[in-house]
């Protein structure tokens, strides 16, 4: 498929200026023609990362490409659990799902790639710990270490016990442990007393 050479430089020049990665959706608002994308997309200029997601060929690999697949597909999601823990060097569990916090009540959210395993959250369970991490220009939002520790006690059932405690070991060998921003969550996450003892003999 052929399309003029203006076309294509424009529609390359406009993903330049958003880092790079646009959804169909957008591309079409910003005045990308739908031939134009696809006739970018058979010819390699643009990469498909999911369905509907595209990203210059041009740019450098990306280093976390299902992180940035999902902040781009599923914007109000919350990277959580073993997935958070693998970011922050919390865990040697390797993900084979990207887990995902939503808020309690919100739509079941529809991902060809990459596999999420999807939890619910609610209150401040929800809304506290998050940050934003800028990966490969995207801004994700990720819980931070103490309260994906605290989420991984929370879920000790789904997750199993030994990956909590592992996730504490490291957290307390880390620089960024506090007692109190672990026990804070905890409080949120119910969960207090049941890291209390594992926290203690770990001092």
């Amino acid at each position: 498929m052929s399309i003029p050479e203006g076309a294509a430089a424009a529609a390359i020049e406009t993903f330049r200026q958003h880092h790079g990665v646009l959804r169909a959706s957008q591309a079409l608002r910003l005045g990308i023609h739908p031939r134009t994308l696809y006739a970018l997309r058979d010819s390699g200029a643009l990469q498909p990362l999911s369905r509907g997601l595209f990203r210059l060929a041009e740019l450098p690999p990306l280093t976390s490409p299902d992180l940035v697949i999902v902040a781009r597909k599923i914007p109000q999601a919350t990277v959580c659990l073993i997935s958070a823990l693998a970011f922050h060097d919390l865990t040697t569990q390797v993900p084979h799902v990207v887990d995902v916090a939503l808020p309690s009540g919100s739509a079941q959210p529809i991902l060809d790639y990459p596999p999420l395993r999807l939890f619910r959250f609610s209150g401040p369970a929800w809304s506290e710990g998050v940050t934003i991490d800028l990966i490969d220009k995207t801004p994700v939002r990720i819980y931070g270490p103490a309260k994906s520790v605290a989420d991984c006690f929370k879920f000790r059932g789904r997750l199993g016990q030994d990956v909590a405690l592992e996730a504490l070991r490291l957290y307390r060998e880390d620089r960024r442990f506090s007692v109190d921003d672990l026990m804070h969550y905890a409080r949120i996450c119910r969960v207090d007393s049941v890291i209390r003892p594992y926290l203690e003999a770990l001092l």
